[in-house]
């Protein structure tokens, strides 16, 4: 028996199975503290690109939180799934936020999620100059509760053209470079990538960029469920660290961002490449901590165009909580990124 149980098989079969043991015990850790996951909801728009990144960065690093980026595809869904409860954090549009909270949803803005980002686009062929040039044309909004309506809505007033100079459509963002192609409109305003796309179909050209008409432009933010923040504040702080750091670490590695992201957004890498590695960047994502003042204008704003119907407190809109006094590059390895993701 003895003879039988130090035979070289025996010897082979049971260094197998320590190496099995060996491997599965490295592969889950279980002297680490289980991850806590959550889901956040973001849309395929480079606005939202700290998403992906700080759900890349969840599953490469140690940090207390899980994070899974769920690709949507408009913000309805978001918000109904907000509501219901199925999602307890996402990305929205600062007015989209702003409404919700008027309307007493438990949600409050934790973050934002970028500067900048997006671009008024028309005709190539068009010689207009200004937003006085467009006066009697049609412009695609993404939605009246935009941002990108607003930039524009404020354009009309301060170059002293009246609201209905101008003929808006809403239209679905990947839509509008095939429908400005088509000639169906004169032009739309909307965040990217479908800005670029119409420069590189050869049908459209920048009239503006947001920033020329709303210098440090916001248009999307983090957003988080009340009842997240009461039970689960280390996640809520975990997620807007990572948020934070994120944009801090994409601005300075913008390559490997559209890298990382493409296959979140299921996009062309070069496509968001061209977008993120563009001089001067048409998007950036530092100085997420939005103040009080620039909330206030994007309200005024809203309640001007009759969208937001009252003066909601920025105290009761934004937590500021869990934005880190001191903000560093995440931690990203793209040495493990194999190009595949499950969103």
């Amino acid at each position: 028996m003895k003879q039988t149980l130090n035979s070289p098989a025996v010897r082979w079969t049971a260094g197998v199975i320590a190496a099995i043991v060996l491997l599965v015990v490295l592969r889950f850790k279980p002297w680490q503290k289980p991850q806590k996951a959550l889901t956040v909801a973001f849309i395929p728009v480079t606005c939202h690109l700290t998403c992906p990144i700080t759900d890349y960065a969840s599953k490469t690093t140690t940090t207390g939180t899980r994070f899974d980026a769920m690709r949507f595809t408009e913000f309805p869904s978001i918000i109904e799934s907000l509501k219901a409860k199925r999602l307890l954090a996402g990305f929205l549009t600062v007015p989209l936020a702003m409404k919700l909270r008027e309307q007493g949803a438990p949600i409050r803005i934790c973050c934002l999620g970028h500067r900048d980002g997006s671009q008024v686009i028309i005709r190539k062929e068009d010689t207009a100059k200004s937003i006085v040039d467009m006066k009697g044309k049609t412009i695609a909004i993404p939605s009246p509760l935009s941002n990108e309506n607003f930039v524009v809505r404020k354009a009309m007033k301060d170059q002293g053209l009246q609201p209905d100079d101008i003929k808006f459509q809403v239209l679905a963002p990947p839509d509008m470079p095939a429908a400005l192609a088509a000639k169906a409109i004169d032009g739309f305003v909307v965040a990217e990538p479908f800005c670029t796309k119409s420069l590189l179909d050869g049908s459209g050209r920048v009239l503006y960029y947001a920033h020329d008409l709303w210098p440090h432009y916001i248009s999307c933010c983090l957003v988080a469920h009340e009842d997240l923040i009461k039970t689960h504040p280390e996640q809520v702080r975990d997620l807007v660290r990572g948020i934070v750091e994120s944009g801090e670490w994409a601005e300075t590695n913008r390559a490997d961002a559209a890298k990382l992201a493409a296959p979140y957004f299921r996009q062309d890498e070069k496509l968001l490449n061209t977008i993120l590695t563009a001089n001067p960047p048409r998007v950036s994502y530092t100085m997420l901590n939005p103040t009080d003042a620039e909330l206030q204008k994007v309200m005024d704003v809203g309640i001007e165009l009759g969208q937001l119907k009252k003066k909601t407190p920025i105290s009761e809109i934004i937590d500021r909580t869990y934005i880190p006094a001191e903000v560093h590059p995440a931690k990203i390895d793209m040495a493990q990124f194999t190009g595949t993701v499950h969103p």
